[in-house]
């Protein structure tokens, strides 16, 4: 999805001057992209001189309070902001018996299933499988909780058939961390050159097409 952020950093701004009363300056700019929700919030709270035992105290009540702003903030239509092409990939990959789609985003849980509801996806991704925001702070632990999800604790996915598919470097910090492979596709902030350290990168869809097919 492209320019569907709006809605979210404004929830995120809105749960952080309920819960620790605290308003960020309009001249804070923080690089989001590829972060987890409670990283975000943190780093503001940390900007906005927040000690960090509060920040800590007030964590669970922001959780709830973000989600709460987000679905109050959310369109009820973000079909538009889905990248052209995507939605057709993503029918094709779920048709697929020997692949099997898993959500891996920074978002909290409720509001990343919320998008993707409005954006018309929701159905390609089942509960109970991928990992979020909400499982940890740290975007980098989230495949291996995805992978977990996928398998069990004790027998997750494997290593050797997992696909990180990102449009961030962080995207592609996470996927290293957890050792699996990765595919870029510049549809979001960065270019293809920023991407390149990626297993392979993108332009758009059809080029990711042509990429997963090749893996696959």
């Amino acid at each position: 999805m492209r320019g569907a952020a709006v809605e979210h950093a404004a929830a995120i701004h809105a749960a952080i001057e309920r819960v620790y009363s605290v308003t960020p300056p309009p001249d804070l700019h923080l690089d989001a992209a590829g972060k987890t929700d409670i990283e975000i919030a943190r780093e503001i709270l940390v900007a906005c001189n927040v000690p960090p035992g509060e920040i800590a105290d007030g964590r669970s009540e922001f959780r709830l309070a973000c989600v709460e702003e987000y679905a109050r903030l959310v369109p009820a239509d973000l079909s538009d902001k889905v990248v052209p092409g995507i939605p057709e990939l993503l029918d094709e990959l779920d048709a697929r018996a020997d692949v099997a789609l898993s959500l891996v985003t920074g978002n909290l849980e409720p509001i990343a299933r919320l998008k993707l509801a409005r954006a018309g996806l929701g159905n390609l991704f089942p509960r109970g499988q991928g990992g979020f925001g909400s499982d940890d702070e740290d975007r980098a632990a989230l495949p291996a909780i995805a992978r977990a999800r996928m398998g069990s604790p004790t027998q997750p996915h494997p290593r050797e058939r997992t696909w990180v598919i990102g449009d961030t470097p962080r995207d592609i910090t996470c996927a290293r961390a957890d050792d699996v492979r990765v595919l870029c596709v510049a549809t979001g902030p960065y270019s293809v050159t920023e991407l390149q350290e990626a297993d392979g990168v993108a332009a758009g869809p059809a080029e990711l097409r042509e990429l997963l097919a090749a893996e696959l």
